[in-house]
């Protein structure tokens, strides 16, 4: 069954967790367990109603203050489909949760509540949805219910959303009026908006068209692991593990490694249950080459005249995520697919202001949650595609060299 992720976005209290609970729960996708807990903790609170944020809202300082802190995954499938759901926060200070939940995102539901209309946290998600370059955007305007499912109040923020997108990197954006307190135009659609004449929000995730949303020309396979099982069946067996990340392998193409830029051919492809004819993404694979090349984790395998780019100067738009500000000068660890390197921040070129998408380039440095372009020098050569041919190759994250953590995730740009 095809499978569908997707992440919420938006402004704190607009809704994200209470849309997915009831998405879930009008979908028959709870476990009886799951409700009775609900209906336990909402009557401790004394709510009047069934909180179905509590769905996703699983930590202790989630409910007391009934707001989310952390991605929450949460499982579900239709007849139609299978779904992924990450519920990101909305506050400003984990942004960084949202990018995370947001990165590997097919679709993302952006909430706006209909009385405060776009905040600047809608935009900087909308925007971090668009450089994500999550293909699939809908903006649903919740709490429609608070507003007397006004339709001339749902087309003036869809008309200042259309206005903000314009200028964004989105190809497909849906706008669907939902009260998620109530189930309109969630799972059904409702006789309340009689004037809404599109599909609910499942409908529209069951059908939305995501053939196309795989880059299937250029085939590119980061090696992982190198497979020698010393079995007696096969002593001298010899493998290279990794997920298809572009294109289409099959036995017998001609391939070649890099940075090495060694050519062979592979001979066979194997998965656990067993040799399939072709490999694309995003299936995990061991390839079998002809040739007994020097292979080791980090290089890439792509066809002779399709090749990434090959350097150590890299552009990017990275988004922030360090208590301490990114400045030029600073060194860090940059991994990309599956490949460490050490990199400095050479320059940053500029930030980007959130409200009007304006270059500040007199910036020096990048706070936490902000967005700039960067140019980076890696120790050794990087592999890549631009973020906008192949969001896996495009894609990096910096760490910091003392702690390991996580300070910045990356989208390669074309170098100037």
């Amino acid at each position: 069954m095809e499978l569908l992720r997707l992440a919420t976005a938006g402004s704190v209290d607009d809704g994200k967790s209470t849309l997915i609970g009831r998405l879930l729960y009008d979908s028959k996708g709870l476990f009886e367990d799951q409700l009775e807990a609900i209906e336990r903790f909402s009557a401790q609170r004394g709510d009047e109603y069934l909180d179905l944020a509590l769905v996703t809202d699983g930590l202790r300082e989630e409910r007391a203050q009934g707001i989310t802190i952390d991605v929450a995954h949460r499982y579900f499938s239709t007849p139609a489909r299978s779904f992924v759901i990450a519920d990101t926060p909305g506050h400003v200070q984990y942004t960084r949760n949202m990018v995370t939940g947001a990165s590997t995102a097919d679709l993302a539901v952006v909430l706006v509540d209909v009385r405060k209309g776009l905040t600047d946290q809608t935009r900087r998600h909308a925007l971090v949805v668009s450089l994500l370059r999550v293909p699939h955007l809908v903006l649903c305007v919740n709490k429609m219910d608070l507003v007397g499912y006004d339709r001339a109040a749902f087309e003036e923020v869809c008309e200042e959303f259309a206005a903000f997108a314009r200028r964004l990197d989105v190809p497909d954006v849906t706008m669907i009026p939902v009260s998620a307190l109530h189930g309109d135009n969630v799972v059904q659609r409702t006789v309340a908006m009689p004037w809404y004449e599109g599909t609910s929000l499942l409908y529209h995730l069951e059908h939305v068209y995501t053939g196309s949303d795989r880059n299937l020309i250029d085939a590119r396979f980061p090696v992982q692991w190198v497979v020698r099982p010393r079995t007696a069946g096969d002593p001298d067996y010899r493998g290279y593990a990794g997920t298809v990340t572009g294109g289409v392998l099959r036995p017998g193409d001609e391939v070649v490694v890099l940075p090495s830029g060694l050519t062979t051919t592979i001979t066979a492809i194997d998965r656990y249950d067993g040799p399939v004819d072709e490999a694309f993404p995003p299936m995990a694979v061991v390839l079998r080459l002809a040739d007994d090349l020097d292979v080791a984790r980090g290089d890439l395998v792509c066809r002779p005249h399709n090749r990434p780019v090959v350097g150590q100067d890299l552009e990017a738009m990275v988004c922030w995520m360090g208590d301490r500000p990114l400045r030029p000068g600073d060194m860090l660890a940059l991994k990309h697919t599956t490949r460490w390197a050490r990199c400095v921040v050479q320059s940053l070129r500029y930030r980007l202001e959130v409200h009007g998408l304006h270059r500040q380039e007199s910036a020096t440095e990048l706070a936490c949650n902000e967005i700039g372009r960067v140019r980076l020098r890696a120790t050794q050569p990087v592999v890549y595609d631009t973020y906008h041919r192949n969001r896996e190759t495009g894609s990096f994250i910096l760490a910091d060299e003392e702690t390991w953590d996580t300070v910045a995730a990356g989208m390669l740009l074309a170098a100037d």
